[in-house]
């Protein structure tokens, strides 16, 4: 395949930003017949190809790449130098012509946009932080290459997102610009680009960063912050008082309880008679504990039994009542012997019937009177000392 048949590069461009530059170029597929088609670029310096009578000497840059660009940036290209760049396609030995382009980079290359933009509240007013955009070294581009680059602040009231219609334009070749006019306790926001008027470069604007001012602080919210601030530090105190009475008294009952233990106790839950502190019982040692049945027995209550008022009536006809209170008959023959004799004694075990027959006719007696139930220990001593007297039982002998 000859040197004519072989496509040419097209649309040979210079791809660049500060002090990047990359040859880019389209190819028609179509035209070849195999997909092994490579290309080879090569650079010099203009000023060289003045000489024609010298034998010139290209440098590579990309030799037989398969892709569509190459890049010249490694080469540190001098940048106020002019420089001829070419590029032709390579298959099975065959290549086509060359596709020659002419590159200034101080002319042609981009200015690109600041590397940061900071924002930074001064009161009512706004500070722009700028950094400068650098070469592909990490150099400032404007203390490097263009001393005359210079910024165009943009700044506006509100968000990001929509842009207000006062938007104000502040340029300036410093790095700290103060932004003046703004009101106080407002959203503004800024985006900057770089400009370079000798050969007319613009970058494009960085996004937009947005800021609120501040101002005197209004009476009614250094109040509120006066309120606020008392009532979390009153919080504050009462959940440590809280917390520290809770604790006082978790502490105190756990090593001063309130109930103490009795002596026979301690005996035996404690590691001395005069410990008030239980030793802790391990598993083994529960086989040896020694208890007590204890018993617990009620309060012991007296009862009194009072007749009613009505149940002392008078005694039956023929009784009559002597000196000492009690009750005697007299037969109706008048000459026998007549006796008195109590329920106890002797009188009981001679008359076992009559017995019976009193109590049952006190059982009968006491039948319709009212139970009072007094405590013993609320009794008058009187009634400890004095025993109870129970009526004598009445016998009527015959003789």
């Amino acid at each position: 395949m000859g040197a004519a048949e072989l496509a040419l590069p097209q649309n040979v461009t210079m791809v660049t930003l500060n002090t990047n530059y990359t040859l880019s170029w389209g190819w028609d597929q179509s035209a070849a017949e195999s997909h092994a088609v490579t290309f080879t670029t090569e650079y010099i310096g203009r000023h060289k190809l003045k000489y024609k009578n010298r034998s010139l000497k290209w440098q590579m840059a990309c030799n037989q790449t398969s892709q569509r660009s190459c890049d010249l940036t490694r080469f540190n290209l001098h940048y106020l130098g002019i420089y001829v760049i070419r590029v032709r396609a390579n298959e099975n030995g065959h290549h086509s012509d060359w596709v020659a382009k002419e590159f200034c980079p101080d002319k042609e290359a981009a200015l690109g946009p600041p590397t940061e933009v900071r924002l930074s509240l001064a009161g009512s007013v706004l500070d722009v932080f700028i950094s400068d955009p650098v070469t592909s070294n990490n150099v400032s581009m404007k203390e490097k290459h263009h001393p005359e680059m210079y910024y165009r602040i943009v700044y506006w009231e509100g968000s990001a997102d929509s842009q207000a219609s006062g938007v104000q334009t502040l340029t300036s070749s410093a790095n700290l610009v103060t932004l003046p006019n703004l009101m106080a306790w407002t959203w503004y926001c800024v985006r900057v680009q770089s400009r370079y008027d000798f050969y007319n470069k613009s970058s494009s604007f960085t996004s937009p960063i947005c800021m609120q001012t501040e101002g005197l602080t209004p009476w009614w919210l250094i109040f509120l912050y006066f309120l606020g601030s008392l009532l979390i530090c009153f919080m504050l105190v009462l959940l440590g008082v809280l917390g520290f009475f809770r604790i006082y008294k978790t502490v105190k009952d756990l090593f001063y309880p309130s109930n103490q233990l009795p002596s026979h106790f301690k005996e035996y839950l404690c590691d001395s008679p005069g410990s008030d502190i239980p030793r802790l019982l391990t598993p083994d040692s529960e086989s040896e504990l020694l208890c007590d049945k204890v018993i617990i027995c009620p309060e012991p209550v007296l009862e009194i039994h009072n007749p009613p008022p009505e149940a002392l009536q008078a005694p039956p006809s023929g009784l009559e009542p002597d000196s000492s209170g009690r009750h005697s008959r007299q037969g109706s023959s008048g000459s026998g012997d007549s006796g008195v004799y109590s329920t106890g004694g002797t009188s009981g075990q001679r008359q076992p019937s009559s017995a019976q027959t009193s109590a049952g006719a006190e059982a009968s007696w006491l039948g319709p009177v009212n139970l009072e139930r007094v405590k013993m220990q609320d009794m008058a001593p009187g009634l400890k000392s004095q025993p109870v007297i129970t009526d004598e039982g009445v016998v009527d002998m015959f003789v």
